[in-house]
């Protein structure tokens, strides 16, 4: 299932961020309020998740022709998208036992979840 979120890392939050509104925790929330809203679900017992980062305007079609597809390695980090995607999702993430998490490049942004089959 492709759902059409660009994924936003989970930032540090204090307790003041219940009413300072930075930013990065705005970002996240909003991030969050729209994974509960399409309705996201990720299995328990695991599923392959893909993380579609929008590749830069900037770069020039020749660029974005070689790096679609592509890892991503850069910031952010592939476990801050995961934390930030499963706590949207889940009220305890702790139960989820088994995913397999990557980031490549994309055109649009966007989370792409399949199921892992299990012996």
């Amino acid at each position: 299932m492709l759902y059409p979120i660009t994924p936003v890392p989970k930032p540090r939050q204090t307790q003041a961020d219940k009413w300072r509104q930075r930013p990065s925790v705005m970002r996240y929330r909003e991030f969050a309020d729209r994974c509960r809203l399409l309705g996201v679900t990720i299995r328990e017992g695991g599923d392959r998740i893909t993380f579609l980062t929008p590749m830069p305007r900037s770069w020039s079609k020749k660029a974005r022709e070689q790096m679609r597809g592509k890892p991503h390695q850069q910031r952010p980090d592939v476990d801050n998208l995961a934390k930030a995607l499963l706590d949207a999702v889940f009220p305890e993430d702790c139960r989820v036992w088994d995913s397999r998490m990557t980031k490549i490049w994309a055109d649009e942004g966007g989370i792409r979840i399949e199921p892992i089959p299990h012996p």
